[in-house]
């Protein structure tokens, strides 16, 4: 089962959510914002994971983040859908984004 790193207040992890609900994925959500564990748990990941460099030099946070079974790590939720062949519903509205920029999260 896949772990999904996210939070509430982050809108690409409402839409993510929102896809993996609706296509009946199985995956275990841990909120980083519910408590200090779940932080730190995903610290840990992202901060020794070269996948995220890209969200450490811009100022993102990462998430969403997928981890899965056998340790892969992908923060393009929207990838790992299609690369499943699960056709990709996003709703967010333009403009909504929770970095500093307004470019992502």
């Amino acid at each position: 089962m896949v772990k999904f790193y996210g939070s509430p207040l982050c809108p690409d992890c409402v839409a993510c959510k929102k896809n993996f609900d609706e296509n009946k994925l199985e995956y275990e959500y841990i909120d980083i914002t519910a408590s200090m564990r779940n932080l730190k748990e995903f610290l840990k990941i992202r901060d020794n994971n070269s996948v995220f460099d890209v969200c450490r030099e811009g100022g993102s946070v990462g998430i969403p983040a997928l981890l899965s079974e056998d340790g892969e790590i992908t923060i393009d939720w929207e990838g790992y859908l299609t690369e499943r062949g699960i056709k990709v519903v996003n709703e967010m509205k333009q403009g909504m984004a929770c970095s500093i920029d307004g470019k992502g999260c």
